[in-house]
């Protein structure tokens, strides 16, 4: 560790010499606050970090929406405080040093008298006179200081910025909501946090003037807890919007929801304008907006074939999962990740939470899902029925008569379920008051809830969250907050789980999503629908089925416009704003239930996996009957094999120091040559259409990964990671131009991997480190522990985020988060090692995931990571004969183990013997449909395992 501390203070040293040599060169200040700060993140997250100056880590939950709309990726805060600290101080330090941060037509400018005489004293007003100070502003005293926050704004500013609108808004971010002013500019907009729309229609920051906001309650949301200086401008490019969905804000319909093709959103309140007009002027930027429903597109639902099939048919038909359509209903019905109070809402499915094994094919082990959860009881049942019919017998206003006076869904619930983890910990406590709550009342075991929320508790009728299905972290307590003693002395701290969880989070959320997409579950989950978004949502049919509400929480019975008291209409709101709010209703006639397991809606046997919603592929669920076909392409590589793609006109595949660039395949991108330069081309011609030089300046490259037809990733022996962005003009490759240097390794980077669902890239190093990269940001998110050789091949699971890093014969599966969750050497001789690997893709919840690797002995390994008490018990084949490498840190009491499920060795099969000389696998594939395994080798041979053969 030394020895990479000083390497990194000898790089901090150069940096920030090369810092001073662009000082005097004239670079702009920009250019040079931005080397600044990427020095100190540089120095602060790299692995030769002065720990003195490093504090523990916090986890903070990322915005980021990967597969089915889950968030599974979590950061250090610390790292991202620091990151908007800095970037802070920079666009605000020096404030009398004139900097021009974009180029704006002078004719859309005006000074007035003031501001000129403030400009001849030195302040720095020309770029602030998009924004002409108030005229009588200084003739008040809380107007003398001049509003340099503004310059936040104009640094984000695209050169030759002209604004054709302005509205005030309020950006909701969980519980809590920040004034802001949405800027609308020729190809941007802005959004523009802690600031202020005058009545002149004139940006201030939150300190240089009073609030736009007229509705009391939206004023207090947004000011309540909320310290003054940390403002905030991002802008957004019209084509980067995936989609716009209209949306309510306290049962109002006053809000739009903004889903980018990044993958996050953003929640604004639109309190004092016409929110339907504002979505028509997004619409008159971007055309196609205004046919966009809510999609697979939107989802991130993987894509299937059979037409233009509602979401409700593929549901059905099995074609997604239930989780799928659940977070689909969820969305259409307007409930959001951003807005606590309508956080999207998932049913309890499992009763059974005290088994030492959990048996779903038992309908005891399930939930009563044609029941809410206050009626999951008889007596239960009776009591609410009492409460209900006991109004009408004291002649008390029957307008308030329901069954339940609490809600399944609100703040402090989805805060509870989720207060080990940043930034719901400050949510919950910001909600009880500034504090934990006592430790008996706070989600500490998940057996004790279920009991609450189904018998003892008349005032817990709550449901559960997506969190349930997808993200293992928030049950632990990584963050070590002291969250409280109980009464029989038990300290708090990760969740309890049941038995048949063995301890393990991941276990329980592997189970638990199994739970969901049982058989059970499947043939009932529609009764549950009905409760929720369906015809029982309200009416008679609700009384009838005990699921009836607080008037209050219903946005359809209460017309807050028409309510003249304002304090009445406060006293509702903040019972909406506390309690929770019913979700829009979907569906006025019963829901339609989901086709029986292994049939189709014509009646025809279909091929389904035991426990999922969509097919399982043969290839999957014949691993011992796969058989080898050559391969014959028309385009042959001449060399090792280095990459193969498999698209719906057939295989493609290239030699060593090439890649193909998606998504249509057809250009290549060639690296490897003495003179460091790189080359494009065409699929199947030798001939290089266009070389580029610029890669020189890093050495020699060693490997290249290309996630998009607009973005190159490289490295090699200078260590350092290069991001490339690319430009095609009518498919010719126009020019190459380095977007971000990232550092982080010590010697030569040997192998790169990247997720565009996961906005991931992963970079291996003869250092034994590897490192997670954001593809978004191009940031340092993090690092896996040391690894026991070189790293010499990674892979990123689509659907799960998994990874996979090899080091010599050793294999480590991780999670997207860097949690390893199990290791192996592979080795069957001293001298074999992996050299590629890639995942075989099924399911996100299915324990058949198999992973695969090819090594230097001409073998192709296929792997199942299982639970089970016997490490070596294999899936119908021989025992592993590797070391079996405990996690160690995974906190797994009944094991998970990687599992040699089948060997693949073409010689074998071929000849009838193993050749004493095999060429080494050098690249792997799996087919689109998941039908056929692609191998190809060092001899330049590529064969295909498929059922068929």
């Amino acid at each position: 560790m030394e020895r990479y501390r000083r390497i990194g203070q000898e790089l901090y040293a150069s940096l920030y010499k090369n810092h001073i040599q662009m000082q005097q060169c004239g670079y702009s200040k920009a250019a040079k606050d931005w080397m600044i700060l990427e020095e100190q993140l540089f120095y602060r997250r790299g692995p030769w970090r002065d720990a003195s100056r490093s504090s523990e880590p916090r986890w903070i939950l990322d915005r980021y929406e990967g597969p089915s709309r889950m968030r599974r990726r979590i950061q250090d805060v610390n790292t991202r405080a620091a990151m908007m600290r800095m970037k802070s101080e920079v666009l605000l330090a020096n404030r009398n040093e004139t900097t021009s941060p974009a180029e704006v037509n002078p004719g859309d400018l005006t000074l007035n008298g003031e501001e000129r005489e403030m400009d001849k004293k030195g302040l720095d007003c020309n770029q602030l006179t998009f924004f002409p100070a108030l005229h009588e502003s200084f003739h008040s005293e809380d107007f003398l200081e001049l509003c340099v926050e503004r310059q936040i704004i104009l640094q984000e500013f695209a050169e030759s910025e002209k604004v054709t609108f302005k509205c005030s808004v309020a950006v909701v971010q969980g519980h809590t909501a920040l004034e802001g002013v949405l800027l609308f500019g020729k190809e941007h907009f802005y959004i523009c946090e802690c600031f202020v729309l005058s009545p002149l229609e004139e940006v201030y920051c939150t300190r240089h003037c009073l609030s736009s906001i007229s509705d009391p309650f939206i004023f207090n949301l947004c000011h309540k807890d909320h310290a003054v200086g940390d403002q905030m401008c991002s802008r957004y490019s019209y084509h980067d919007i995936k989609e716009i969905h209209l949306m309510r804000f306290l049962l109002q319909e006053i809000a739009l929801e903004i889903f980018f093709k990044n993958g996050y959103s953003r929640f604004l309140v639109f309190h004092d304008s016409d929110r339907n007009k504002i979505f028509k002027r997004f619409c008159s930027f971007q055309p196609a907006l205004k046919s966009k429903g809510i999609t697979e597109e939107s989802l991130n639902i993987r894509k299937h074939s059979g037409g233009e099939k509602t979401m409700l048919q593929k549901w059905q038909k099995r074609e997604i999962s239930n989780f799928d359509y659940l977070m689909y209903l969820n969305t259409l019905a307007g409930r959001s990740y951003n807005d606590y109070m309508q956080y999207p809402v998932f049913p309890w499915v499992l009763a059974d939470y005290h088994s030492e094994t959990l048996n779903l094919s038992n309908p005891h082990t399930f939930r009563d899902l044609s029941k809410p959860m206050g009626a999951q009881t008889v007596e239960r049942k009776r009591k609410f029925i009492q409460r209900f019919n006991e109004v009408e017998k004291s002649e008390g206003d029957l307008a308030v008569q329901c069954h339940y006076c609490t809600h399944y869904s609100s703040a402090i619930i989805v805060a509870s379920y989720l207060v080990r983890m940043e930034p719901f910990t400050q949510t919950f406590c910001s909600l009880q008051g500034g504090s934990f709550d006592v430790a008996d009342r706070m989600f500490h075991s998940v057996k004790s809830t279920w009991e609450s929320a189904s018998r003892d508790n008349m005032s817990d009728v709550r449901e559960l969250i997506p969190e349930f299905f997808y993200l293992p972290e928030f049950l632990t307590n990584a963050n070590h907050f002291e969250l409280g003693c109980m009464q029989d002395g038990t300290v708090l701290g990760d969740v309890q789980l049941p038995p048949w969880a063995g301890g393990d989070p991941h276990k329980f959320i592997l189970l638990h999503r199994q739970a969901l997409e049982s058989d059970y579950v499947s043939a009932h989950l529609h009764h549950w629908i009905d409760l929720i978004f369906g015809h029982k949502q309200h009416g008679s049919a609700a009384v009838e089925a005990v699921n009836t509400y607080h008037p209050y929480f219903y946005g359809d019975k209460m017309d807050l416009n028409n309510i003249k008291d304002p304090l009445i209409k406060s006293t509702i709101l903040g019972f909406i704003s506390n309690f929770g709010q019913i979700p829009k209703q979907l569906f006025t006639k019963p829901h339609p239930s989901r086709n029986a397991q292994g049939k189709s809606s014509s009646g025809r046997e279909t091929v389904l996996f035991h426990h999922s919603g969509g097919i399982l592929p043969p290839f999957m669920s014949s691993l011992q009957n796969l058989k080898l076909s050559p391969v014959t392409l028309k385009d042959y590589p001449k060399g090792a094999i280095g990459h193969i793609v498999h698209t719906e006109k057939g295989i493609l595949a290239v030699e060593k120091n090439k890649i193909l660039i998606p998504p249509l395949w057809s250009k290549t991108f060639c690296w490897g040559f003495e003179d460091f330069t790189c080359c494009f081309g065409n699929y199947g011609s030798e001939k290089n259409v266009t070389t580029f030089e610029c890669m020189a300046d890093w050495g020699k490259c060693l490997c290249a990964v290309c996630p998009s037809a607009t973005t190159i990733i490289t490295s090699g022996t200078s260590s350092v990671v290069c991001v490339w962005e690319l430009s095609l003009v009518k498919d010719k490759v126009k020019c190459l131009n380095l977007r971000q240097a990232l550092y982080g390794h010590t010697q030569a980077v040997t192998c790169l991997a990247a997720s565009v669902t996961y906005s991931i890239f992963v970079s291996g190093s003869d250092d034994r480190t590897c490192i997670i990269w954001d593809l978004n940001q191009l940031t340092y998110i993090n690092q896996l522990p040391a690894h026991k050789a070189s790293l010499c091949s990674v892979a990123i699971n689509n659907s799960t985020g998994d990874i996979i890093s090899c080091a010599g014969s050793y294999l480590y599966l991780w999670t997207v988060n860097g949690h390893l969750l199990v290791s192996i050497n592979t080795a069957c001789s001293p001298t074999c090692r992996i050299v590629c690997c890639c995942f075989a893709e099924v399911m996100d919840w299915d324990i058949s995931s198999i992973i695969i690797t090819g090594s230097t002995d001409g073998v192709v390994r296929l792997w199942k990571a299982e639970y089970t008490n016997n490490p070596d018990q294999a899936a119908g084949v021989r025992p592993q004969k590797g070391v079996m490498e405990e996690p160690g840190s995974t906190g797994n009491k009944c094991g998970k183990h990687l599992v040699l499920c089948r060997e693949l060795n073409p010689s074998l099969v071929l000849t009838g013997k193993a050749g004493r000389t095999s060429a080494a696998v050098t690249a792997l594939a799996v087919s689109r449909n998941s039908s056929k395994l692609l191998v190809g080798d060092d001899w330049g041979r590529i064969c295909c395992w498929s059922v068929d053969g």
